[in-house]
């Protein structure tokens, strides 16, 4: 099985590499879900790290329904990646009525090639998730994430298991969401594939004005669901 690591920062993309996960999805502000992390930020894991990168390309929080403008700057962020030596986008658009927008996802699949594409957790907000999985099969889409649009992973096991045998080897279901070093193997015996999980530490950190919460990625953490895994 496959770990992949959500890693916020060039030190959590090390401490996932030092720990042995498989491959990151790097990004930044865990808080709102993850954002489309900085220019420098990827070239300092690229250029310094060994471990395969994939990279969250969403402009900002909030919902997966973009204005032009956001979708232009997606769209330059992808070509970024690609001229940088990354090896796969994490991203995908909806519809204001929580349906896969085909036309957007379709040509930021197309962009992307020939980097490996996963459709990213906007497919937990969709109206039909067996019928969407279809079509992001069609739009050649090669993974999907998804917590089986519950709050954690574990929760939504049932429709992840009925997400994989629709799948049918067409395209890789990758269940996130509160995964650790607990659970992990369910998903494993549940018959998927590839996992993912920050694996993350909070650390306080105060001074005189202020109180600062830190959160990385903990390789003991990540060595310990590789070893239930």
């Amino acid at each position: 099985m496959l770990l992949e690591i959500c890693a916020n920062s060039y030190q959590s993309a090390k401490n996932a590499q030092q720990a042995g996960a498989h491959r990151i999805e790097l990004c930044q502000e865990l808080s709102v879900g993850g954002i489309t992390p900085s220019n420098g930020l990827l070239k300092q894991v690229v250029e310094n790290l060994q471990i395969p990168v994939f990279v969250l390309i969403r402009p900002r929080g909030g919902n997966f329904v973009y204005s032009d403008d956001e979708f232009e700057i997606m769209k330059h962020d992808i070509q970024l990646c690609k001229d940088l030596g990354c090896q796969g986008i994490v991203s995908g658009v909806l519809n204001s009525n929580f349906t896969i927008d085909h036309v957007r996802t379709k040509e930021l699949v197309e962009i992307s090639k020939p980097l490996a594409f996963t459709f990213h957790r906007a497919f937990d907000e969709v109206i039909n998730p067996k019928e969407a999985i279809e079509q992001l099969v069609d739009l050649e889409v090669e993974r999907v994430l998804t917590s089986g649009q519950e709050t954690t992973a574990k929760q939504g096991l049932v429709l992840l298991k009925a997400l994989h045998a629709i799948a049918n080897n067409r395209i890789t279901i990758i269940a996130g969401s509160g995964i650790n070093a607990d659970n992990a193997l369910k998903f494993k015996e549940a018959g998927l594939k590839e996992i993912h999980a920050s694996a993350s530490t909070l650390i306080e950190q105060d001074n005189s004005m202020f109180s600062i919460s830190l959160t990385y990625s903990d390789p003991q953490k990540i060595k310990a669901i590789l070893d239930a895994i």
